[in-house]
């Protein structure tokens, strides 16, 4: 009995360090979460219990526990590189099975697919047509490398100085609005816009002062045909008379009127936002429409000067880059200045984390003790952020793991010499006479 004893002692040992040398193997493996063997005694019981002077038969591994505490982030030079700070698994898909894992080293196939280094590839939340993420979905995420599409122009938002002690345009002498001749207006400037093929256009705007807190507000867009003539609408010059020269269509006059305290006063002013239609012969949409915004404007004692400008439209652009934010949302950066999300990353929790199966190459399975996964984005109830260009490392602590290997090793030395002394004892009694 007494070999078997410490037979169980040699097996338990020797589980032991193999646990402790797995740990110490996977020192530098990215997202391993170290485990430790975990021991119970053994009894012999009969059907009325164990006895009080039964000494036990032993030793017996009751379960190898990982342990899911947080690792070191360690930074890296790749966007793709992710790292979650917190709780929660990267969902990942092995040809269409679902795994879980905390190693973020991912990159592009050849397929534009974002994977790790086993194919699998990382799932996220789809982007739906207005923007938004469609979290009752999980699908693969896909980096596309054809042009961005572009983007007309719709809103052009101004926010400019007028200089209230400018003078007024003498009319006697410049009764017309000329934007070629300086003398018929008092400031101006422009800003580029885009058709729905991504062609720029020039909308440049003039401002006359025609009267105390008045002014009027003339608009051309350039780079047209001798055809081109203005869509309609209130206060829209005719081609004929258009003194821009045949390349230019011109709008106007608005009239922009400010209150005493500098502020437009949106009452007495045409409509804001001003609306504009422009003729269109490249092949895009015929008309280019967009909306001016001039109700940030304002008419101080100061030079006449932009504050800010900005339009939404713009052109083709290339993929440059991808950039993940810390709520997992994946921006596509083109080389027309424009990003496009392509989908947020999905995280997993478990009840249980403990629960899951090792199903190597970092990666684990759900269980029925692990209970089912809860998918949601990072930061959302008790799943951790994202951080990209990072990777997390073991959570194996090196020191205590060769004190752990010291330990062990006592161990199976120490059932190892019960053996020892157990042989001599019963060779002592075999050579009794």
């Amino acid at each position: 009995m007494s070999f078997r004893v410490a037979l169980s002692g040699l097996n338990a040992a020797s589980k032991d360090l193999a646990v402790t040398g797995n740990n110490i193997a996977n020192v530098s493996t990215t997202g391993f979460k170290r485990s430790r063997a975990e021991f119970v005694d053994v009894y012999a019981a009969s059907y009325q219990g164990i006895s009080r002077l039964q000494s036990g038969s032993g030793v017996r591994v009751a379960q190898i526990q990982q342990q899911m505490s947080q690792g070191s982030v360690e930074y890296t030079d790749n966007n793709l590189d992710l790292a979650i700070n917190g709780k929660g698994f990267f969902v990942l898909s092995d040809n269409g099975t679902r795994v879980y894992s905390r190693a973020g080293a991912f990159a592009p196939d050849k397929d534009g697919y974002v994977v790790n280094s086993q194919q699998q590839r990382l799932q996220v939340n789809p982007v739906n047509d207005d923007g938004s993420f469609n979290t009752g979905v999980i699908a693969d995420l896909q980096l596309s490398t054809s042009e961005g599409p572009p983007r007309a122009t719709t809103e052009i938002e101004v926010g400019i100085n007028l200089d209230s002690e400018a003078q007024v345009v003498d009319t006697t002498l410049y009764p017309a609005f000329d934007p070629t001749d300086p003398n018929t207006y008092t400031y101006s400037t422009s800003v580029t816009t885009y058709d729905s093929l991504g062609s720029s256009h020039l909308a440049t705007m003039y401002y006359r002062k025609t009267g105390a807190n008045n002014w009027e507000v003339y608009t051309t867009l350039t780079d047209k045909t001798d055809s081109d003539v203005p869509a309609g609408g209130d206060g829209l010059a005719e081609a004929a008379t258009l003194p821009g020269g045949a390349n230019n269509q011109i709008s106007g006059p608005y009239n922009l009127v400010f209150t005493p305290d500098g502020t437009v006063d949106t009452t007495a002013s045409s409509t804001l936002p001003l609306s504009y239609s422009w003729n269109i012969e490249n092949g895009a949409v015929t008309t280019l429409d967009f909306t001016v915004d001039y109700s940030s404007s304002t008419q101080y004692a100061r030079d006449s000067g932009v504050n800010a400008v900005s339009q939404n439209g713009f052109t083709t652009g290339l993929l440059t880059g991808i950039d993940i934010d810390d709520k997992g949302v994946v921006f596509a950066r083109y080389t027309n200045g424009n990003d496009k999300a392509l989908g947020r990353v999905v995280l997993a929790s478990f009840a249980n984390p403990q629960g899951l199966q090792p199903d190597g190459d970092s990666a684990w399975l759900q269980t029925f003790g692990s209970g089912e996964p809860l998918f949601g984005e990072p930061g959302s109830a008790s799943l951790g952020l994202i951080q990209s260009g990072a990777l997390e490392a073991s959570n194996v602590n090196l020191s205590e793991e060769l004190v752990n290997l010291i330990v062990a090793q006592r161990n199976f030395q120490a059932n190892a010499q019960t053996i020892t002394v157990n042989d001599t004892i019963t060779q002592t009694i075999i050579n009794m006479r």
